[in-house]
């Protein structure tokens, strides 16, 4: 705490030095998060490729498993790191994370079979599961309160560039899809050497420490009456979320091309979507930070009802279309993530790692499920419309979960 308060006090050349490490973990925790939107979209960039071409002898059912076990073990991760990091700290919990999900994807091209395949995805999602927490409670911490719900948002632009680059990096690589796993694990590894040497430790988790009574930090805190409102409300919040994000991405083209849009025109509203999520990912952020997290969320996820709903209904214009596919992308994503800026908002700092964690973790569950709803209603040949009707529905029960959020952080001991 002296440091901090000397910091305050100092001239021009300490405030410098707070502001590089200030930009230090802004710029390595946005280019953590791109790694996991990287990683993310690599497995659907090149399951085509591999049941093309029979590796390992991998069939569609085996793919449908790895992809499932890769979330699996991206949610237990999500978990399990917010108790750690609350309690050994943001920046080694963060670089040891990194460390784990690149090593374990440089090893997936050499896997032997589709059982080691499915084993070295699951682990890698451990480590890759771990970072968006540690990262966006990093990012948080890094900045005024006031300016929260701007930190994560645009932290969370760089998942969506991490896709981007997977997209058009797959393009270029075509068959040889071991490329895009040792491109991955290989910057990973830079990236963690950097953050060994430039990442320096939150000051609010140092502060955490210091005070008088913290220890270890179980995720039984976040059940204390003080919490358990808000952690009920987030968790369905962010389960509701994620459904809506994962859901989308992976079944928009063929809900469109059933609706009877030819699939060019399916294919790029995916990209619509996408460009419409960084958009709201900014505006949402700003918003947020003037008029207040919850109601901001409230708005978002509102108008998420109303676009979801709309989608259901066949458009003769194309404008019409992208307009109303780019609004879905912008209210949509952002709403997710201004539940995550609401967490590190509510939190204190001794229990926001574990409560960033457990929202990402329970919101992955939602992102497992949301694929296969959809994909069940679309093999029953009702994707278009109920597969928008029933993502409206899950807006619905988010609106109404952020509903039930309280308005304002519990007061802290001797405040």
């Amino acid at each position: 705490m002296s440091s901090i308060a000397s910091s305050d006090a100092s001239g021009t050349a300490t405030g410098t030095g707070t502001a590089g490490r200030d930009l230090w973990t802004v710029v390595l925790c946005w280019i953590t998060v791109l790694l996991e939107g990287y990683d993310l979209v690599v497995l659907g960039a090149i399951i085509p490729t591999l049941l093309k071409t029979r590796h390992l002898g991998m069939t569609a059912g085996d793919a449908t498993t790895v992809a499932t076990l890769s979330l699996v073990g991206v949610a237990i991760g999500a978990v399990l790191v917010g108790p750690l990091a609350d309690r050994l700290g943001r920046r080694l919990l963060l670089i040891g994370s990194v460390v784990l999900f690149s090593v374990f994807t440089l090893l997936v091209p050499l896997a032997g079979s589709v059982t080691t395949f499915a084993a070295l995805r699951l682990v890698a999602g451990l480590g890759l599961g771990a970072c968006m927490p540690v990262s966006l409670t990093m990012m948080a911490e890094h900045m005024p309160a006031d300016r929260r719900a701007r930190a994560s948002t645009l932290t969370m632009t760089g998942y969506h560039t991490g896709a981007v680059i997977t997209s058009l990096l797959a393009l270029r690589v075509t068959g040889d899809w071991e490329v895009l796993f040792y491109v991955l694990g290989a910057a990973g590894l830079v990236v963690a050497v950097v953050q060994w040497f430039r990442l320096p430790e939150s000051e609010a988790f140092v502060r955490a420490k210091e005070a008088p009574g913290t220890g270890r930090v179980p995720f039984a805190e976040l059940l204390k009456p003080a919490y358990l409102r808000a952690g009920i409300g987030i968790w369905v919040a962010s389960f509701m979320g994620l459904l809506l994000v994962y859901g989308l991405n992976t079944w928009l083209p063929k809900l469109m091309n059933d609706a009877g849009y030819p699939v060019p025109t399916a294919v790029t509203q995916l990209l619509v979507l996408n460009v419409g999520g960084v958009a709201g990912l900014v505006l949402g952020g700003f918003v947020a930070d003037r008029r207040g997290i919850k109601l901001t969320t409230l708005g978002w996820f509102a108008v998420s009802v109303g676009m979801l709903a709309c989608l259901g209904v066949k458009m003769d214009s194309d404008l019409l279309l992208d307009t109303v596919v780019f609004l879905t992308g912008v209210f949509v994503f952002s709403a997710q993530v201004l539940v995550y800026a609401y967490v590190t908002q509510f939190y204190p700092a001794s229990v926001r790692g574990t409560a960033l964690g457990s929202a990402s973790g329970i919101g992955r569950i939602g992102s497992i499920v949301g694929p296969s709803v959809t994909g069940a209603l679309v093999s029953a040949g009702v994707g278009h419309p109920w597969g928008f009707y029933f993502f409206a529905a899950v807006a619905v029960l988010a609106f109404l979960a952020v509903l039930t959020l309280p308005a304002r952080p519990p007061r802290e001991p001797g405040a």
